[in-house]
């Protein structure tokens, strides 16, 4: 009896872990608030903040961002300058287009084909190929991003950086968008 009961007791644990395991959709974000328009929160001068963490969890870099941001109609452009903590600079530059039903593509010279993304409710699903320098090196590293509007000027970004399947680590962000 004890063993048929420890038994049921490690199925249920095991059935309450696993439940927990799925993966997230942009759907389940659909009723958050304060909603996310792209077009009006990208649009301006924004300062970002953000750390790059390995497999382990430990930082490897820390780095902060400015943003210059532009819409004309359905068409935006990122203009993004890093500035590492190892004295590195980079520039990006985002081109984003708006489609329908809150979905959005986006090229950057460093990203290898189109980025794909979807907006829902306060959360924006983003996800591409990012040629990542390292150590004279140049590595395709997928990126899947999350991002969330907290406020209507304060957004926050979780990345899973992956290649070939395998998780490399983490970018953790927050955007700040200027008055």
């Amino acid at each position: 009896m004890k063993r048929r009961l420890l038994l049921s007791a490690a199925t249920a644990a095991s059935a309450l872990a696993l439940g927990g395991c799925g993966t997230q959709t942009i759907d389940q974000y659909r009723q958050e608030q304060p909603a996310l328009d792209l077009q009006q929160y990208f649009n301006g001068v924004l300062d970002a903040y953000g750390v790059f963490t390995d497999r382990s969890g430990a930082v490897v870099k820390r780095f902060t961002v400015v943003m210059r941001c532009r819409w004309q109609g359905d068409e935006g452009v990122l203009d993004e300058d890093f500035s590492y903590s190892d004295g590195t600079k980079q520039k990006r530059i985002w081109r984003l287009k708006k489609l329908a039903d809150g979905h959005y593509t986006g090229t950057a010279d460093d990203v290898v084909g189109t980025a794909q993304g979807q907006a829902r409710g306060n959360a924006f699903y983003w996800t591409y190929t990012l040629r990542l320098p390292v150590d004279g090196s140049v590595y395709d590293v997928q990126f899947d991003d999350w991002m969330y509007l907290m406020t209507d000027t304060v957004m926050l970004n979780k990345a899973t950086m992956r290649k070939f399947g395998v998780r490399l680590g983490e970018v953790t962000l927050s955007f700040a968008k200027r008055p």
